[in-house]
Parts: structure tokens; C-alpha cells; sequence
């Protein structure tokens, strides 16, 4: 990976500097063309203008030899207004065929850049000057030091160019080379990782840019992993443990029913086998809300009518259950799943109940969420322990847990449930004393969830 992206880096550095140069140099050539052109098209018309000037102030010298033009002209000459050479700098024979170059009308001078007589002949810039007399002045000049400038400018660009253009794909290669060894560091430490080695992390190069930020997300992923990992050990661990017990005591009670047959033996055996359906029913619905791929409906609910119901269901508690409900709550999920979430903080209660529960529904405008808060007058749960026992497995009280027949897991599936509909469970202080729980999912406001 590191590899190619150095190669495309580089490719593109070369590209990029390959297109700066011929466009430059393109830009460079024409300027520096037109730039030369000029400055010899100003001499040669300087040239015609000098002797324009002499012609005003004097006839045309005997024998019609003009003298030599100076600043690199190569020839001046005058012409009627037939075209016919009247005066030369040069000899009349060896001048070149300028055809009609006399400046329009309006004008006095005209200057025009003269096409070679042959292939491979040199090219000249000629300037006509008007002259007393419907004549004309022509200077020409020969432009083989602009040809030989461009040419030059030409060679050195075409020849700096491959250099330059390597230059720049070395120097893109080693600098992304530079910038990806940490990225290197991060997958080699990313392969060390393995299942028996999860604590294992990637370096971090430090800094705030990119690739700093790419290693602290993968060990941050890492740290997530790891946890995850430790959950699930542990998970399995108790999920062992809590199943190990009630199946060895349902071996003994049928190895005592097959040695002596009695209904109380029968009676314990299928007591303790309804437990492993409730154990293996509560870690299938745990493992539904950790996958989150159960299809769970979203409905309107009220969670008074909810809590309603779930009283009406207990015609016979162990200790009384009183319903605080007095107008509807509404609210967006899943009906099943919060009544399952309800049960188990109810069951819960009544387990540690001294002489009564509470079930409350009620709505928080302020904050968007509909409540459902369950309290009793129990010893109340410890300030230290009240995040832990959302925890699977976890009982403040084993064995009274056990003989009351909890699996550990109820409190952890009604927070399941409550996260999966956007909301939590929390332990709150009762003023009453015992443990108040509230479970919390956002509201509806006429007819629509909250927050849409």
C-alpha cells in the first residue's frame, strides 16, 4: 500500500512538474520572442526614421549610395512610389524582394516580419517609413540573433526539463515516504494484534495531524476491543457458572426421583429446569439487543396504559403494588420489549419490597422524555453500586436472588432495552429510603417522537 501511494505521489509531483514547465516555458518562449522582436523592430524603424529626416532636409546623395545603417540594421533603402530602388545602403543586386510594404494611408510607418526566400533561408523584420516626395524608407534586419535567442531559450528548457521533472518525483517519493513510515509503524503494530493479545497497541507519532489522529482512532478501537473481549470472557464466565448450578441440581433431584420416587422431587427438578428456560431465554434476548438485528418495532406506546396493564397482571403479589398514572404518557417503541423492561424493574422491586412498590409513569416536557419510574421501600441499593448492578449477572444479594428465583440479568435487559430506544435506566435517591429506578424514552408531542 505504502509502495503505491509513493509511486502515485511521485507520478503525480512529475506530472504536475511537467505541466508547470511546459506551460511556463511556453509563457517564457513567447514572451521572450515577442520581447526581442520588438526591440529589433524599434531599431530598424529608427533607422528608416534617420534617414527619412536626412531626405527632408537634403536630396539623395550622388550615385544613390546611402550609408551604412547603424544598431545591427542590416540594410536601409528608398523606393518611389512604383516600388523602384532610388537609394540603397547596400547593392542594389543583393537586395531581397521586400514587396509592397508602404505605410496605409493615415499612417507613416508599417512594420512586417518577412517570410525566408527559401527553406532554410534566414528571416528578416523590415519597417517602411513615409518620405518626402510619395517615397518611402525601408530598413531591414536580419533576425538571426532572435532565432538564435529563442532557439537557445528552446534547447535549455527542453534539456532542464527531464531533471527538474525527476528531481520532483525523487524528492515526492522520499517525502511521502517520510510521511508514511508512521503508517508502516501502525500496520505492523496493528498485524501483532491477535486474539490472545489484544492489549497489544499501535504507535502513536504524536502531533495533530492525520496519521497522528489514524493512530489514536485504531488504538482507541483497540481499547474498545479489548473491552468488549473482557465483557464477553466474562460474560461466558458467570453465564457458565449461572448455568452449572441449577443443572447439577436437577440431576441430583431426578437421580433421587429414579432411586425413590416422590412428586416433591419431580416438583424441585421441574422447578429448577423452568429457571434454565428463564436463564436461556433472558441471555437469547440479551444476545438480540447487543446484535441489534431483531427488527424491533417503533409504535406509539403510552406507558401509563403500560404500566396499567403490568399491575392488572400480579393479582396477587407479595407485597401490595400501587399504580401512579393519572394521565396518559406517550411515547415512540416498541411495546413488547418495554413491557419486558417494566416487568423486570417490577420483579426486581418486589423481591427487595418490605411492604409495598410504586409504579409511576409519567412525562418530562422539559427534557423530551417519557418516565417510568418503579420504587420500593427495600434496603435500597449503595451510592457505590448503583451503575454496577445494571451489570449482567451482578446481584447485590446472591442468595436471596437465587432463592427468589432472578437470574442476574433483569435490571441489565431493561437498560438494553431502554438504550436501544434511545433512552437509559438509572438509580435515583428515594426520600422514602429502598431503590427507585427510572427508565426513560423519548416522548411524542402530538402524535410525533421527539426530536423529529
Amino acid at each position: 500500500m505504502a509502495r503505491g501511494v509513493r509511486a502515485r505521489t511521485a507520478a503525480a509531483a512529475a506530472l504536475a512538474m511537467a505541466a508547470v514547465l511546459g506551460a511556463g516555458g511556453l509563457w517564457l518562449y513567447a514572451l521572450l520572442r515577442a520581447n526581442l522582436l520588438d526591440n529589433t523592430t524599434g531599431r530598424t524603424e529608427l533607422a528608416a526614421r534617420k534617414v527619412a529626416a536626412q531626405l527632408d532636409a537634403r536630396p539623395l546623395p550622388p550615385g544613390g549610395r546611402l550609408p551604412g545603417p547603424e544598431g545591427g540594421v542590416d540594410l536601409v533603402l528608398v523606393r518611389d512610389a512604383a516600388g523602384r530602388i532610388l537609394a540603397s545602403s547596400g547593392d542594389p543586386k543583393d537586395t531581397p524582394d521586400l514587396g509592397p510594404l508602404r505605410p496605409p494611408s493615415g499612417e507613416d510607418s508599417r512594420s512586417a516580419v518577412l517570410p525566408p526566400a527559401r527553406p532554410g533561408a534566414e528571416r528578416r523584420a523590415a519597417v517602411a517609413v513615409a518620405a518626402p516626395g510619395a517615397r518611402e524608407v525601408v530598413a531591414v534586419t536580419v533576425l538571426g540573433d532572435v532565432d538564435d535567442a529563442t532557439r537557445a531559450v528552446a534547447v535549455g528548457m527542453l534539456a532542464g526539463a527531464p531533471p527538474l521533472i525527476g528531481f520532483a518525483a525523487a524528492l515526492a517519493w522520499w517525502v511521502t515516504g517520510q510521511a508514511l513510515r508512521p503508517v508502516t509503524a501502525i500496520r505492523t503494530g496493528l498485524a501483532a494484534v491477535t486474539a490472545s493479545e489484544l492489549d497489544r497497541r499501535v504507535p502513536d507519532p504524536g502531533g495533530a495531524d492525520e496519521i497522528a489522529e489514524l493512530a489514536r482512532a485504531v488504538n482507541d478501537t483497540l481499547d474498545r476491543l479489548e473491552r468488549s473481549d473482557a465483557r464477553q470472557r466474562q460474560f461466558t464466565a458467570d453465564a457458565s457458572h449461572e448455568l452449572r448450578n441449577p443443572l447439577a441440581a436437577v440431576r441430583s433431584r431426578l437421580e433421587v426421583a429414579l432411586e425413590r420416587p416422590d412428586r416433591e422431587s419431580v416438583a424441585a427438578a421441574l422447578a429448577d429446569t423452568e429457571r434454565l428456560q428463564r436463564i436461556a431465554a433472558d441471555l437469547l434476548l440479551l444476545a438480540r439487543l447487543d446484535g441489534d438485528g431483531d427488527g424491533a418495532r417503533s409504535e406509539p406506546v403510552d406507558l401509563a396504559l403500560l404500566a396499567a396493564e403490568d399491575v392488572a397482571r400480579r393479582p396477587d403479589p407479595r407485597v401490595p403494588v400501587r399504580l401512579d398514572a393519572g394521565a396518559p404518557v406517550p411515547a415512540a417503541g416498541d411495546p413488547a420489549r418495554l413491557e419486558r423492561a417494566l416487568a423486570n424493574l417490577v420483579d426486581n422491586a418486589l423481591r427487595h419490597a418490605r411492604a409495598g412498590v410504586t409504579v409511576r409513569a409519567d412525562a418530562d416536557p422539559a427534557g423530551g422524555w417519557a418516565l417510568l419510574e418503579v420504587a420500593d421501600d427495600g434496603p435500597g441499593i449503595p451510592e457505590a453500586d448503583r451503575d454496577r448492578v445494571f451489570e449482567r449477572f451482578v446481584r447485590l444479594d446472591p442468595d436471596r436472588s437465587r432463592a427468589g428465583g432472578g437470574t442476574g440479568l433483569g435490571l441489565a435487559i431493561a437498560r438494553e432495552i431502554a438504550r436501544a430506544h434511545g433512552g437509559d435506566v438509572h438509580v435515583l435517591p428515594s426520600p422514602a429510603g429502598g431503590a427507585r429506578l427510572v427508565l426513560r424514552v423519548p416522548g411524542r408531542t402530538a402524535g410525533r417522537p421527539a426530536g423529529s
